[in-house]
């Protein structure tokens, strides 16, 4: 038996180990080449690697950090050219916000140490031109954006319903611009990112922006609000006194005011109760009268005296005011106290035209101007009803300085002498005049002592505190609104004096004058003393005036009477 050859096994084994040799000889051999190559590219950038036109390629990270920085360093400082509508702004790039992550750049391009495979093949193989790693501060960019809309933006307004005399005035709503934001920081990065050779410019476009309040909330807020509650008056009823508001008097208590998107209506709270008041006394109730308005009387409403809770009037106006016609009256609750004289009362009186009209005229002096100015401020306005009589003295009331009047002339026994409210006798007589011809009655007159020849004849009076008066009495069936004015001298050659009646025209008024008799002449008195007035005498006389009473309209002669006047001399007076 032939024993097996063992070479084959053997050269077999042989092979293997050789195989196994070599394969780690190729190993080690590959291994330290890629020890080789990890060694030499290290931490470094792939060599060829440029960042925004920058060669920063086998640097090691920091060395190309800093030459990236350096690279860009102008470009960083650049302005961009941010245009809007076509107008342009230069504007630098720190102010956009703008900065540069160098150390994420040159991360970005492959630098720091790495066994990959890939990066090592990158290294020796690379060379890419990247864009660096660009951020945008959005706070510092939403300053700029702000200051442009400022400059090129326009605000939105609201439209508007305000209220003036008895009408709704509207204002249109008007569309705004403002810099539209929507990817304005992106636009911007790539702005800057693909022009490096050139200045980068961005564009940013204005977008409308709507109102709040619309034309359509305007129209809503007119057809809605507006115009019903200017459809007319409204009542306020306190008591049995009621209060009537038309709108030309409330309108401008009202408001609408915006309200989420909305006019929503509102009330001046301190306008409508101005308004109530006016048409009421908070106090106690106030009578109607009569007032001369532009020449023409007017009837002032009474006002009752209320108390009441403005509250109560405010919460129920707004729905008030835009209810229809018929339904535009409410029940305040309020405590009443009724005037004694009403308008009702007023306008029975029937004071509705000049009845009569008297003037005179005076000599520049500051003291007449004073004390006629101040009695006619006191009389003008005086109501008469039927049956009552006007008495000066207590219209007028004391001459005193603490009731305005001045140290004047009077006429005391025939001799001037000076004491407060000298001149108020021109009033007196000018007023007496005026009720002569009105034709009301005479109760009591007193004519000057002595003629004064700037007064009618026979037809004058003078007054007195405590002693002499002027008194009349409405003996018609109509009231009679006295008004009284004073043209003063100061700058002119004399003063004016005006006194009216107003009334409905009950009588007819004629006069004669007749002749001057009995005459009379003035002595001499030689005086003592720092009153003393010097004086140039003249004579006394007797007159008589007749005034000859029919009614309106009819000729019959109902009355004729005799005022008979004498004056005595007027003395010369040497003062020594």
């Amino acid at each position: 038996m032939t024993e097996p050859d063992p070479t084959p096994q053997k050269r077999e084994r042989e092979g293997g180990r050789i195989v196994i040799v070599v394969l780690l000889s190729l190993g080690l051999l590959l291994g330290g080449g890629y020890v080789a190559a990890y060694a030499v590219a290290g931490d470094k950038v792939p060599r060829g690697t440029t960042v925004a036109g920058v060669p920063i390629g086998g640097r090691t990270p920091a060395d190309a950090a800093a030459a990236l920085e350096s690279g860009l360093a102008e470009r960083v400082g650049d302005a961009l050219l941010v245009a809007v509508n076509g107008d342009s702004r230069e504007i630098p790039a720190a102010e956009l916000g703008l900065s540069v992550d160098y150390a994420a750049s040159v991360a970005e391009a492959g630098g720091g140490r790495s066994w990959d495979p890939q990066r090592l093949w990158d290294y020796y193989t690379g060379g890419a031109d990247l864009d660096p790693v660009v951020s945008i501060d959005e706070a510092k960019l939403g300053i700029v954006l702000d200051q442009l809309d400022e400059e090129f933006g326009e605000e939105a307004r609201n439209g508007k319903v305000s209220f003036a005399t008895g009408k709704a005035v509207v204002t249109e709503p008007v569309f705004g611009a403002e810099i539209d934001r929507d990817g304005v920081a992106e636009r911007v990065l790539d702005a800057w990112l693909a022009e490096p050779d050139e200045q980068a410019s961005v564009a940013v476009d204005l977008a409308e922006v709507a109102p709040d309040i619309d034309t359509d909330d305007v129209r809503e807020a007119i057809d809605g609000f507006a115009n019903p509650a200017l459809s007319g008056p409204v009542e306020l009823v306190f008591g049995g006194s009621p209060v009537l508001l038309r709108p030309r008097d409330f309108a401008t208590a009202l408001k609408l005011k915006p309200v989420d998107g909305e006019l929503e209506p509102a009330l001046k709270t301190k306008a409508i109760t101005r308004l109530v008041d006016a048409g009421i006394s908070t106090e106690a109730p106030v009578d109607a009268t009569v007032v001369l308005v532009n020449g023409t009387p007017r009837v002032v409403p009474a006002k009752p005296g209320v108390s009441y809770e403005p509250q109560d009037v405010t919460d129920a106006f707004l729905e008030l005011v835009q209810k229809p016609e018929g339904e535009r009256s409410i029940e305040v609750d309020a405590t009443v106290e009724e005037p004694e004289f009403t308008t009702k009362d007023a306008k029975a009186l029937k004071i509705r035209e000049q009845v009569s009209t008297f003037t005179t005229h005076y000599p520049p002096a500051s003291y007449r101007d004073q004390n006629i100015g101040r009695a006619a401020e006191l009389i003008t306005g005086t109501v008469l009803k039927p049956g009552e009589t006007f008495s000066l003295n207590d219209t007028v009331g004391e001459r005193t300085e603490e009731n305005g009047f001045t140290t004047g002339f009077v006429i005391q026994n025939g001799i001037f002498k000076e004491d407060l409210g000298g001149g108020v006798s021109q009033m007196a007589t000018t007023t007496f005049n005026a009720s002569f011809f009105a034709g009301l009655e005479d109760i009591e007159h007193k004519p000057h002592s002595v003629y004064i020849d700037r007064y009618p004849v026979g037809r004058e009076a003078t007054v007195a505190w405590g002693s002499v008066d002027l008194r009349f009495r409405n003996n018609t069936p109509y009231g009679v609104l006295i008004d009284a004015r004073v043209i003063p001298s100061a700058g002119r050659p004399e003063g004016t004096v005006i006194v009216s009646m107003y009334s409905t025209k009950y009588w007819d008024i004629d006069t004669s004058t007749g002749e001057r008799y009995n005459f009379t002449s003035p002595g001499t008195q030689t005086l003592k003393g720092d009153d003393c007035v010097p004086n140039t005498g003249y004579g006394g006389f007797d007159i008589d005036v007749k005034r000859y009473v029919r009614k309106v309209g009819d000729p019959t002669l109902l009355d004729t009477q005799n005022l008979h006047t004498t004056y005595i001399p007027s003395d010369t007076v040497i003062c020594r």
